[in-house]
């Protein structure tokens, strides 16, 4: 989990969701460790009906929405029934920065179209609909490989969370202004 968060740091997402591809360079992630993490959604193996894509086998996306508002973006990382899983916390935009400035409102600027885990799923167009599908099967949503130099790694407390906050499970590329 932890050395996957690291490694996207710098590959792209991309989606091709409405038939308009939109993507971005992985700028920041966290790492949720499983049913032995505080702050994960399968803490203590609790399993309820908006979770379940969390014990996915890894390569599949976990999509739920947070405090009721915002979806979140997650890859899962374990074998299936760990529930381990990495968020996709901010992405600087590469290609439809059109369609993203459309989907998140006219007047956002473009360093803010997808700098937090709710900004980039509504300037991907990712909703719950897309809770358990398998990344890079049929370039809707996929991870690309690294097209360039991801620079320095910094690890961080979590945010956004109370429980295990302060674990150094957020990652993100320093001088990066597009980390939330």
């Amino acid at each position: 989990m932890v050395a996957l968060a690291r490694d996207l740091l710098g590959a792209t997402l991309a989606s091709g969701f409405g038939g308009e591809r939109v993507s971005g360079i992985i700028v920041e992630t966290e790492a949720y460790l499983g049913v032995h993490d505080p702050a994960s959604h399968a803490w203590n193996g609790r399993r309820h009906k908006l979770n379940l894509g969390i014990y996915a086998e890894a390569g599949r996306w976990y999509v739920y929405r947070s405090y009721g508002i915002h979806w979140c973006l997650n890859l899962t990382t374990g074998p299936a029934g760990e529930g381990a899983a990495v968020l996709v916390r901010a992405v600087r935009p590469v290609d439809g920065i059109d369609i993203m400035r459309l989907r998140r409102g006219v007047g956002v600027a473009d360093h803010n179209l997808a700098n937090g885990p709710g900004k980039l799923t509504q300037a991907f167009g990712i909703t719950g609909e897309h809770d358990g599908m398998i990344a890079n099967e049929d370039a809707l949503l996929s991870i690309e490989p690294k097209t360039e130099p991801r620079g320095t790694i910094v690890a961080t407390p979590r945010i956004g969370i109370t429980r295990a906050a302060d674990w150094p499970a957020r990652f993100l590329l320093r001088h990066t202004p597009d980390c939330s």
